[in-house]
Order: C-alpha cells, then structure tokens, then sequence
C-alpha cells in the first residue's frame, strides 16, 4: 500500500489518452495506481490507427474503455460511468489529444474544428461533468480535487507545421486559469502542464537525435519524467500548486540551433 505525502489511497482517477504504448497516459495509469488509486482509464484507439505510428496493445493492470471524444456526449458519459462504479470521482488528468500535421496552407475548417473538438472541448466538458460529481472536501481540509491537462509549448516557439494541433493546445493553455478559478468552489484544483519533447515512438532516428542534442541531458523527455510531475501535483503535496501552465521541459533549448547559426 502507497504510504506519505504522494499517497492517492482511497481516491479515484479518470486518466484519457490510454491507447498506445509508450505514451505518456498508460506511464499515468501506472504512476496513480502505484499511489494506491483506483484508476479508470480511456482512449481511443481509431485516432492512433490513423497515425504513422500506428496503434499497439498496450499492457496495463486494469481494462482501458474506449471514448471517441470527438463525441460531445462522451466527456459526460465517462465521468457518469466511473461515479456508477466507484461512486466517485477525484481526479481527473486529460492526457488525450488528436494530433494534426499540416501547414497553413494546407489546414482545412474540418481539421481545425475536429482539434478544437477532442483536444478542447473535450476538456472544457469533462471540467464541467467533474465539478458536478465531485464530492469536495471540507473547507479546513487539503482539497482532494486534481484536474491536469496538458499544452506543448506553442506558448514558447512556433508549431507552424501544425496548426489545428498548435491553436488548440494554445486554448488549453490560456483557459486555465480561467478553468482552474471556475472549479474552485468544488476544491478541484486545476492545472496545464507543457512537458517539452517527448520520446513516444512518433519520432524518427534523425529527430531523435536532433532534438536529443538540445537538452543539457542529451535526452529526450520520457513518459515516465512526466508521470512522476503528474503523480507529485494530484497528491496533497501539489495542493498549493493551482491554475498554473507549468514548464516541465529538462532545459530543452528549442533555440540552441540559432544560437549556434550565429557563432558560425
């Protein structure tokens, strides 16, 4: 049993983005329940078929749903069906997101609406449909509520290779605090992580080395590195913590190639 500050015993979890391995929802899945909660977790498969990387099975402890949250009904049919079961909810880490490669020129309105419905909307809902089932803690008491979500630093570089995929993170970025204020008065603390590059297997052998040379570490971010960030922020230790976009990058140089333009 999970013991001390990070101990999530007794409390119950909704992780989405749970359909490929390698990524950084199943490394969630395994960090909360090695914190003794009971995890639900939910993907969607179909999107990551779509991908050049494919889709996989992925090896977890517990059976993962399937929620296409391009449906506007699905945030709410989640939350509804993890209270049926556990007859609550605590935590709530949105760790899904429809990928989208394509320029400016060459973005179309169904791809930009379809970013804006998984990665935003989706998020904004399952905000909503959590505040109404949670059971808040008391006043003089550590809230036990936790929402995280997550950006890609767009807020930081430019992403112009991808832009329905960029603008959307973009809004995840700037409602939180709006979002974090609104969950408030349920105890819900909330908070957007930007976890730099990391290495989900989407990358090719040239990328991974490129990118791998502008950390100190000269490595890439691994679902693991943001699994701990994630498990330390939903504990009673990262209460204080709350309507933050946080920068969990490794002192990745996005820049250190210009940099290096410039002395040459």
């Amino acid at each position: 049993m999970a013991t001390g500050v990070h101990d999530l015993t007794g409390r119950v979890a909704l992780v989405t983005g749970v359909s490929r391995p390698g990524q950084i929802g199943p490394a969630i899945v395994h960090r909360l329940l090695d914190a003794g909660a009971t995890v639900v977790a939910t993907g969607w498969p179909p999107h990551d078929a779509e991908m050049p990387w494919g889709a996989g099975e992925i090896a977890l402890p517990i059976e993962v749903r399937r929620d296409d949250f391009d449906d506007s009904n699905a945030p709410a049919a989640v939350v509804d069906a993890v209270v049926a079961v556990h007859g609550r909810l605590d935590i709530v880490v949105a760790a899904h997101a429809r990928s989208a490669h394509a320029s400016l020129a060459q973005v179309d309105a169904d791809e930009l609406d379809r970013c804006w419905r998984v990665n935003v909307r989706s998020t904004v809902l399952l905000a909503r449909h959590f505040a109404a089932v949670h059971e808040p803690a008391p006043i003089e008491s550590v809230p036990t509520g936790r929402m995280i979500w997550f950006t890609s630093g767009q807020h930081i570089g430019p992403m112009d290779g991808e832009i329905a995929y960029a603008v959307s993170k973009g809004a995840l970025h700037q409602m939180t605090a709006s979002i974090d204020h609104a969950l408030a008065p349920s105890r819900i603390v909330a908070n957007c992580i930007n976890p730099g590059p990391v290495d989900t297997g989407y990358a090719d052998a040239a990328t991974r080395a490129a990118v791998g040379a502008m950390f100190p570490d000269r490595r890439w971010g691994t679902p693991d590195d943001v699994a701990n960030f994630v498990g330390f922020l939903v504990s009673d230790a990262g209460a204080w913590i709350r309507g933050q976009v946080l920068n969990s990058e490794g002192g990745f140089d996005r820049f250190s190639h210009l940099a290096q333009t410039t002395r040459d």
